[in-house]
């Protein structure tokens, strides 16, 4: 089964169509990204298969379950991490997990949660200090443990290693390598064409609301005689 099935999915603002009927699947264990220019549908259409937006036509499927008919079910396997997503910044890191595994887990359950997430952010002592004395990278790092520590079925990650420096966002790419080998399928969107490349099994790109070419990044590569995505990226989004 796959992981997302997204069939003829529109969402419309009055008469702007920010995506306009684009099909794709997700399959599960996989790591899939969605890419393309400012303003092309990418973060419209993760925040759709993210319940936090209604479909106005189409449908999505997500592990077998209907979105617009049960969208309570699928925040059950999902995690969303937004761009712009923030921790509250008067709790201290372990208690940000915290507040977050409890509303998952109860008792020691939730403590594997926190130990599950202190891991992924791996941020030493500096997990007990305050989220607003944290740098970007490190506080990016807490917030992709949030995401990842409850093991969702699919995690939904909008600009991954957004404006992190190379040591940070290598981490980053690091966890959710792993996390996508233990089956947690993975939903991305990026403007590091690089990032794309090392991390995703397969790639479709989107420009003013349709997807205008999908496949592995080899096979974007030979089609479009291209040395790398970013190439790609460019030959697709300009021809």
């Amino acid at each position: 089964m796959n992981a997302v099935e997204v069939k003829g999915l529109v969402k419309s603002y009055g008469r702007f169509q920010a995506v306009r009927g684009i099909s794709f699947d997700v399959r599960e264990g996989e790591v899939y990204g969605l890419i393309g220019p400012n303003g092309a549908g990418k973060t419209t259409t993760l925040r759709v298969l993210s319940t936090l937006l209604e479909i106005t036509s189409g449908s999505v499927m997500v592990h077998g379950i209907d979105l617009r008919e049960r969208p309570d079910e699928v925040r059950k396997v999902i995690s969303y991490l937004p761009e712009d997503a923030g921790a509250y910044k008067h709790l201290r890191g372990r208690e940000y997990l915290r507040f977050i595994a409890e509303f998952f887990a109860e008792g020691e359950k939730a403590d594997e949660l926190v130990a599950r997430g202190m891991e992924i952010a791996n941020l030493g002592e500096r997990i007990d200090d305050k989220v607003d004395t944290y740098s970007k990278g490190m506080a990016r790092r807490l917030l992709v443990a949030r995401a990842l520590m409850i093991r969702p079925k699919l995690a939904i990650l909008d600009e991954l290693t957004s404006g992190l420096d190379v040591l940070n966002a290598r981490e980053i790419r690091r966890t959710v390598k792993a996390y996508a080998a233990q089956g947690t399928t993975m939903l991305l969107s990026s403007h590091n064409m690089l990032e794309v490349e090392m991390l995703c099994d397969r790639i479709a790109l989107i420009n003013d609301g349709l997807i205008v070419a999908e496949g592995t990044p080899a096979d974007l590569k030979q089609r479009y005689d291209a040395q790398n995505i970013e190439d790609v990226f460019v030959k697709v989004v300009s021809g």
